[in-house]
C-alpha cells in the first residue's frame, strides 16, 4: 500500500511531462503538415538533365 505513495506521484510527473512535450511540439510546428510527408515518395520530382550545349 505504501507504493501506491510513490507510484501515483511517479504517474503523475510522467503525464505532465507528456502534456509538457506534447504542447511543446504543437508550438514548435510538428504537426502542421501532416500529408506531404506521406505523399512525397510518390511524387516525381525528378529533373531531366540538362542537354551540354556543347554536343
Amino acid at each position: 500500500m505504501s507504493i501506491l505513495y510513490i507510484l501515483i506521484p511517479l504517474a503523475l510527473l510522467i503525464l505532465g511531462g507528456a502534456v509538457w512535450a506534447f504542447f511543446w511540439a504543437v508550438g514548435n510546428g510538428q504537426f502542421d503538415d501532416l500529408d506531404t510527408p506521406a505523399i512525397r515518395i510518390i511524387l516525381d520530382d525528378d529533373k531531366a538533365p540538362k542537354k551540354n550545349p556543347d554536343e
